[in-house]
């Protein structure tokens, strides 16, 4: 009789889970040694950068009294560098509109921190005097459920203090009133749009049961009523309301829900790209290589996407080859089977057709 497997199941997993752990403590240690280790190589780019040391090494100390002339001359540093490393990726460059790119322009350093208690990590984004908000660092911070694995629980934004008539993530739609009305100014509204600065609003998750937007419950419940019969609605959404428990909730919400999942995930994607890609190789993003480099290796993965399906249609050419080849055996067999019956109906014939006390001639002894 076979025993049961669930003992050795437990070993299994109890040790894998205790190496684990030891492997992401491990790895997040050496992450945290080299992390220092990379601080001076990024003191030194923000220097060159800035405009602070020259390629040669030699330090620029610029006046507060000459830096308005100073910013009449010759510019200093790589102009618009963090601006072109992030055009230069697919992903953040997506998000940027063309009223961005003034704003970006003014970005002088990106930086990115661990954090503990929660676990996540902390974008810092550095600005200089612009004429678009006040802030000089903008900050998104993102908590994790597990720091080892990607599971985002929240994200956390910097309030942006725009300049008056400066807000890049709102437009201005002024529309005329109508003909013959009493006010005849025109009617003037705010609309969100499209925006890089929207990254710093995420998507916030409702925390408990008081954060769910009750009234755009009623209306969904509302939606699904037949009120032909004479039902009050306001009646009947709040008498649905005050029956719903939270899991009814999220349940007649799940589309939202799905929704705000993916902005979520597309959000993380947003700051995972900058603390992985941009921060340790805005060099690279800045001339375009890690670009190509990006660009490569999605081509090697088309390339061999194709060859699995070159393979995938060869085999299937083979096999529909050996099923013709079969096919061929079969009608081959049978028209050598109805030839070999023609010939024995043919001899039948003559030998009917054959005079009585004759044979046929190839059938005559000698």
């Amino acid at each position: 009789m076979a025993t049961s497997p669930d003992p050795i199941y437990g070993i299994h997993w109890t040790q894998h889970d205790e190496l684990e752990a030891k492997f992401f403590e491990e790895r997040a240690a050496l992450e945290a040694k080299y992390q220092k280790l990379y601080q001076p190589l990024y003191t030194k780019r923000f220097d060159i950068v800035n405009g602070v040391v020259e390629v040669d090494g030699a330090v620029t100390e610029v006046p507060a009294v000459d830096q308005e002339k100073d910013k009449a001359a010759v510019e200093k540093g790589v102009p618009d560098f963090w601006f072109t490393a992030m055009k230069n990726n697919d992903v953040l460059a997506e998000e940027i509109s063309e009223r961005d790119e003034a704003a970006l322009k003014f970005l002088k350093d990106i930086k990115w921190t661990r954090i503990d208690n929660p676990k996540g990590f902390k974008l810092e984004f550095f600005f200089d005097t612009n004429p678009f908000f006040k802030n000089t660092v903008l900050t998104k911070t993102y908590h994790m459920i597990d720091e080892d694995e990607p599971i985002l629980e929240k994200a956390i934004g910097t309030e942006i203090d725009w300049h008056q008539g400066k807000c890049l993530t709102q437009k201005i739609l002024k529309k005329k009133p109508k003909k013959g009305s009493k006010n005849a100014k025109p009617i003037i509204k705010t609309e969100q749009c499209e925006s890089f600065f929207n990254f710093f609003s995420p998507p916030q998750v409702p925390d408990d049961e008081e954060d769910i937007d009750e009234e755009a419950v009623s209306i969904s419940f509302s939606s699904r009523v037949n009120f032909s019969r004479g039902y009050d609605e306001d009646a009947v959404s709040v008498c649905f309301v005050s029956r719903l428990n939270l899991n009814d909730i999220f349940s007649l919400l799940l589309g939202q829900a799905e929704e705000l999942q993916s902005l979520m995930e597309q959000d993380y994607d947003i700051g995972s790209t900058i603390r992985d890609k941009i921060i340790p190789h805005a060099v690279s993003w800045f001339t375009g290589e890690a670009a190509e480099d990006d660009f490569a290796d999605l081509e090697d993965e088309d390339d061999d996407d194709e060859d699995d399906e070159d393979d995938e249609e060869d085999e299937d050419d083979e096999d529909d080859e050996e099923d013709d080849d079969d096919e061929d055996e079969d009608e081959s067999g049978t028209k050598k089977k109805s030839s070999s019956a023609a010939r024995k109906r043919i001899g039948r014939a003559h030998a009917v057709d054959a005079p009585a006390g004759e044979r046929p001639p190839e059938c005559k002894q000698q």
